[in-house]
C-alpha cells in the first residue's frame, strides 16, 4: 500500500486528487445510535467514494471525564467494528485509532500555546459541561478539548500541489464553534510561521437527518441525556427495539402527518422512516392516510430492525476476529501516521525546533 499523501493518501489511487475529508466519533458506549447513524455515520460511507476520507476513533476524547480502562479499549474495538459494518471500506477510506497516531498530540501543544485562555473559555460546549459538573469535577482535558480536535483536523490538512487542496470537516451546529476555532488557529500559525494550513470548511452533510429521543421528542436523542426508551442502539436485540418503536411518544390524535410544533413525536417517527426507506415525508404522509399510527409504528418498527440487524451481525463477526480487526486499525493508524508525521515534520521546523528539522 502506498504512503498516504495529499495525492495518494488511501490504498487506491486514481489521477484525480479528490478534496480531503475527516471526521472521528468517540468510543464513550457500547453501541452507536440512531441519532449517530442518520445524523452522521451513513454519510460517512458514502464521502469514502467521493472524497479522501480519514475517519478516526477519537478515544482521546474520551477520557476528559473519569472512564474505565478495559471499557474504554473494548468500545474502541466495537466503535471500529460497527464503522466497518455500516460499510466503511479500509480499501477506500483511512480507519484509524486516534491514540495510535502520537501526532495528535503533539499537534495540540503547538496549537495550544497559540490559543488565547480567554478564547478557549468561551467555548459553549466547555461552559455547558463545566457548569454541570463544577470546578472539582471539570477536567484541563476538557477546557482544551477544542484544541486537540484543531489539531485532529489540520493534521491531515493537504500538503501544496496540483489540485485542489480542500480539507472539509463533517459538523453539526454543536461543533461549528469548535470549528471556527480551528479555523482561526490554522490562520494564526500560517501568518506567523508561513502557509502550513488549508482552512477547514464545514460540510453539511446531506441527507442527515435530526433525530430526537423518543420518550421525549423536542430534546436530541443523546446517550449522555436521552433514557434508555428513549433511544435506539444500533447493536440492540429486535426485541427490544420494537418496543421502543411502538411505545414512542406521539400525542392524543391518531393522524400521521408532520407536525413539528403540535406532533413533534409523530415528526421524529417521519424523519426516521424517510431516512431509512430513503422516501418523502409527503409520501408518507399519503401512505398512512386514514390508518392511524399502530400500523405506522409497526411498519417502521420493521423497517429499523431490519437495517440494522445485518449491522450487528457483521459487527459481532468483526468482534469475533480480534487480531483481524487490530491489524486493519494498524494498517489505518500506518497511513494515517504518514500523512501526520509528514505535516508534524513541516511544522516543527517552522516553529523552530532542533534537531528534527525538514530536509532542505
Amino acid at each position: 500500500m502506498s504512503e498516504a499523501s495529499d495525492q495518494s493518501s488511501g490504498p487506491v489511487t486514481t489521477g484525480t486528487v479528490k478534496p480531503r475529508v475527516l471526521s472521528g466519533i468517540q468510543p464513550t458506549a457500547d453501541s452507536f445510535h440512531l441519532g449517530n447513524y442518520l445524523g452522521a455515520l451513513r454519510q460517512w460511507v458514502a464521502l469514502q467514494d467521493t472524497h479522501d476520507a480519514f475517519y478516526c476513533v477519537v478515544d482521546l476524547h474520551a477520557i476528559t471525564v473519569r472512564h474505565d480502562p478495559a471499557a474504554l479499549r473494548r468500545r474502541t474495538r466495537v466503535a471500529a467494528a460497527q464503522l466497518l459494518a455500516m460499510g466503511l471500506d479500509p480499501d477506500r477510506a483511512t480507519i484509524f485509532v486516534q491514540s495510535q497516531v502520537p501526532e495528535h498530540t503533539e499537534l495540540a501543544w503547538v496549537l495550544g500555546c497559540l490559543t488565547g485562555f480567554g478564547e478557549a473559555g468561551r467555548m459553549t460546549q466547555f461552559k455547558d459541561k463545566s457548569a454541570k459538573q463544577g470546578a472539582t469535577g471539570t477536567t484541563v482535558g476538557l477546557f482544551t478539548y477544542p484544541i486537540l480536535q484543531a489539531a485532529d483536523i489540520l493534521l491531515y490538512s493537504p500538503e501544496p500541489g496540483p489540485g485542489e487542496r480542500a480539507l472539509r470537516v463533517p459538523v453539526g451546529e454543536d461543533q461549528r464553534q469548535h470549528l471556527e476555532l480551528t479555523r482561526t488557529l490554522a490562520q494564526r500559525f500560517n501568518h506567523r510561521f508561513g502557509d502550513t494550513f488549508v482552512l477547514p470548511d464545514a460540510s453539511i452533510i446531506e441527507g442527515a437527518a435530526k433525530i430526537t429521543d423518543l420518550q421525549e421528542p423536542t430534546a436530541k436523542m443523546s446517550k449522555s441525556a436521552s433514557s434508555p426508551q428513549g433511544i435506539i442502539d444500533v447493536l440492540e436485540e429486535p426485541g427490544p427495539m420494537r418496543k421502543k418503536i411502538m411505545r414512542a411518544v406521539t400525542d392524543t390524535g391518531t393522524e400521521v402527518r408532520f407536525d413539528e410544533e403540535g406532533k413533534a413525536g409523530i415528526a421524529n417517527l417521519l424523519r426516521i422512516y424517510s431516512a431509512l426507506e430513503g422516501v418523502s415525508i409527503a409520501d408518507l404522509e399519503r401512505r398512512y392516510e386514514g390508518s392511524g399510527y399502530g400500523r405506522f409504528k409497526k411498519d417502521l418498527a420493521a423497517l429499523v430492525v431490519d437495517t440494522f440487524t445485518p449491522i450487528r451481525e457483521r459487527t459481532l463477526k468483526l468482534l469475533d476476529d480480534q487480531d483481524g480487526l487490530d491489524r486493519i486499525l494498524a494498517d489505518g493508524a500506518g497511513r494515517a501516521g504518514a500523512v501526520a508525521r509528514r505535516t508534524m515534520e513541516v511544522v516543527r521546523d517552522r516553529v523552530g525546533f532542533a534537531g528534527r528539522a525538514l530536509d532542505r
